[in-house]
């Protein structure tokens, strides 16, 4: 019987009733519901002096069914915190002024469109500064402390065509025709997208008409930095008349602030972005990369002369991707972020390009999964703020100074100091080629010495991404339920170096899988996982290997595809980035090399299939889009292979776990997938289908 079922339905399958109401007795073991109490901390932002952090704060909200940010003030001495902006709406973007006396930040406190807000600290009185039909971003504060740059979204006219015929006064019709003429025509978590362009603004800090400063059919976005004498502001962009089929070539460019004159500053074929003027407002840090067109490239922190001049590359020797630099207040090194066997780290770098360490153990905002992740900001003296997590708490913010890390905040220790989380151990694993491949397993809690489990293989997407030993909600779901559940980072995952990133380059998926095998034999072998009970799952380019796994095996007892790529030529000419994947991913297009992307099309294998299949998107997925999911689907269907369709409603490829009871109830519906065949199929595939 043909039919999709929604998650909500297969989590009172696997839980046999729906998500439990707030009232019922909680569970010592991680439930669904337990999400809506769950917090994270992002964004910290310290006071030029180091005396406080103000964070954004992501609370869930079983009302809304969301994780509504707000934003908390730390005395980084005591440790004391106090909410600033937290009452209806969310609140976003903190920045400090120069002083340290004002934060400026985005807010929907009073409805309608995220607006700019300035909160003068001595008297705790907040102002909105703008009232703007759409939400800026980017803010940044001139030197002086007199105005705020930011950018925003100017809507444009677009292409016409024809004359529609009038409507008669009363009448109801259809909506107008929509046309669209760019190439990256709808965006995930966006949807359609309106004809018009990024373009920069300037608005007194204490309230004013704000003034466009850059114009044109071209996106002109942040960060945006300051020069010291507040009549530069440097951007990033490309204003090359063919910059919709060059979404990876920027350039770093000056805007005049009194004339509106924009001069490109680099030159080169590849990303430049990120600028960051020096203190004195002699140089600007910034990152990019030759571009060799290859599916993974290490982005390198560069500095050059405020004229463009003297250009030099000071990580070329880390073979890391940093990011997010900061000067130091003395303007002798720069701060900058990057990622390392699955952790993610702070570097300080002097500008003879002589590296050191000097936080690490950072973690993101994301929830559901793994991944790597962390944000920070630097005092004057020093001091960062950074996010700080680890395998059994989301992130929280620490204090980094003179050497030392300390904890500021314990987000979760209400919920989860009286929750049995499973424990994470790293599982050494070495490939056919003989290179370590990290991987991680989150065992149920409770584990003995010597007791296998059934285990989940849960595959990261990307490709060009990591897992490491950080917090994740899914894992520890799983875990709860009686599951081991193992993390790998296969060759082309990052933090690990663009020759292990690019052993995929134009054949992904390829010898991936054979990590993954090897990373679930050594499970197997170290005396934790059950071999006859294995699973399989992922999301976006974990779909893609899960779907690809199932083609080439049939060890795994059943499977879940989350948000997969089925068909590459397909993919290619429906997704978000269709003008990246092609010329990054492949070395043609797809009809003038159409098997090269059958050969690496899930599709292709789908004959081979035997697993017991379930299919999860978002039912607003741009990224992969919903047909993906959609044509493995019904291929499983008409080959024979027990599935089921699970879409998420409303949900975008990014947020198909953005609303927790959304998430929880996807977990649950994987699990009560997996609960089907672990002793055992049903009596049959129908059953398994209903």
């Amino acid at each position: 019987m043909l039919k999709w079922v929604c998650a909500a339905a297969l989590a009172v399958a696997a839980n046999g009733q729906a998500l439990a109401a707030p009232e019922q007795r909680a569970s010592p073991l991680l439930e669904p519901r337990d999400l809506f109490s769950l917090q994270v901390a992002a964004d910290p932002r310290i006071s030029p002096d180091g005396s406080r952090i103000v964070y954004v704060r992501r609370s869930g909200d079983i009302m809304t069914d969301r994780m509504r940010p707000s934003l908390w003030l730390i005395d980084t001495r005591t440790g004391r915190q106090l909410p600033i902006a937290a009452g209806p709406g969310a609140h976003s973007q903190p920045l400090w002024s120069p002083d340290g006396t004002r934060l400026a930040y985005i807010s929907t406190a009073e409805g309608g469109a995220p607006q700019l807000y300035v909160r003068w600290m001595e008297s705790g009185e907040a102002v909105r500064i703008t009232g703007l039909p759409d939400s800026p971003s980017s803010l940044a504060w001139s030197p002086d402390g007199r105005w705020i740059a930011y950018s925003m979204f100017v809507p444009d006219e677009g292409m016409k065509l024809g004359k529609p015929a009038a409507k008669p006064e009363g009448a109801t019709w259809g909506e107008p025709l929509e046309i669209h003429t760019a190439v990256t025509y709808r965006a995930d978590g966006e949807g359609y997208l309106k004809p018009g362009y990024s373009h920069i603004f300037l608005v007194p800090a204490e309230g004013g008409a704000p003034r466009q400063l850059t114009f044109g059919a071209v996106n002109d976005q942040g960060p945006l930095s300051w020069s010291a004498d507040g009549r530069t502001l440097y951007f990033s962009g490309n204003r090359s008349p063919e910059w919709e089929r060059e979404p990876v070539d920027t350039e770093v460019h000056a805007l005049d602030i009194a004339s509106g004159a924009v001069t490109a500053l680099t030159d080169r074929d590849g990303p430049d972005a990120s600028p960051a003027a020096s203190p004195d407002g002699r140089q600007i840090a910034y990152v990019g990369f030759d571009d060799e067109k290859l599916g993974y490239q290490n982005s390198i922190l560069y500095v050059m002369n405020r004229d463009g001049s003297g250009r030099r590359a000071l990580t070329a020797d880390l073979d890391r991707r940093v990011d997010s630099p900061v000067w130091a207040d003395d303007g002798r090194s720069v701060y900058v972020s990057y990622d390392d066997e699955g952790t993610t780290k702070i570097a300080r770098v002097s500008l003879d390009g002589s590296l050191r360490t000097v936080a690490d153990g950072l973690s993101g905002g994301s929830l559901d999964r793994p991944y790597t992740g962390g944000a920070f900001s630097v005092a004057d003296n020093g001091a960062l703020a950074v996010t700080s997590g680890s395998a059994t708490r989301p992130a929280d913010i620490a204090l980094v100074s003179g050497g030392e890390k300390r904890q500021l905040t314990r987000l979760n220790a209400a919920l989860l100091d009286h929750k049995r989380l499973g424990e994470v151990i790293e599982i050494p694993t070495t490939a056919f080629d003989n290179r370590p491949i990290d991987a991680w397993l989150t065992l149920p809690p409770g584990h003995s010495d010597g007791q296998r489990h059934p285990l989940i293989l849960e595959i990261h997407g990307g490709p060009f991404a990591a897992y490491g030993p950080h917090f994740a909600t899914d894992n520890q779901l799983y875990a709860a339920a009686g599951y081991a559940v193992l993390s790998v980072n296969p060759r082309g995952s990052t933090s690990y170096g663009a020759d292990f990133a690019n052993q995929i380059h134009h054949a992904y998926p390829g010898r991936d899988y054979d990590d993954l095998m090897a990373a679930v034999d050594a499970a197997i072998a170290q005396g934790y996982a059950d071999p006859d009970r294995l699973f399989v799952t992922g999301g976006s380019g974990g779909g893609v290997l899960t779907a690809w796994i199932i083609g080439q095996t049939d060890r795994f007892k059943a499977a879940a595809t989350q948000k997969p790529v089925i068909d590459w030529a397909s993919f290619i000419l429906t997704s978000d980035g269709s003008n990246y994947y092609s010329p990054y991913w492949f070395a043609k297009l797809p009809w003038e090399d159409p098997q090269a992307y059958w050969n690496r099309s899930p599709l292709s294998l789908v004959g081979n299939v035997k697993t017991p299949t379930l299919v999860v998107v978002g039912s607003e997925d741009y990224r992969t889009p919903v047909s993906e999911a959609e044509q493995y689907y019904t291929a499983l269907h008409l080959v024979g292979v027990p599935t089921a369709l699970v879409k998420v409603p409303g949900a975008s490829h990014g947020g198909i776990a953005a609303r927790p009871s959304q998430s929880g109830a996807k977990a649950s519906a994987i699990l009560a997938w997996f609960d089907r065949y672990k002793d055992g199929a049903p009596a049959s595939s129908e059953a398994a289908a209903q």
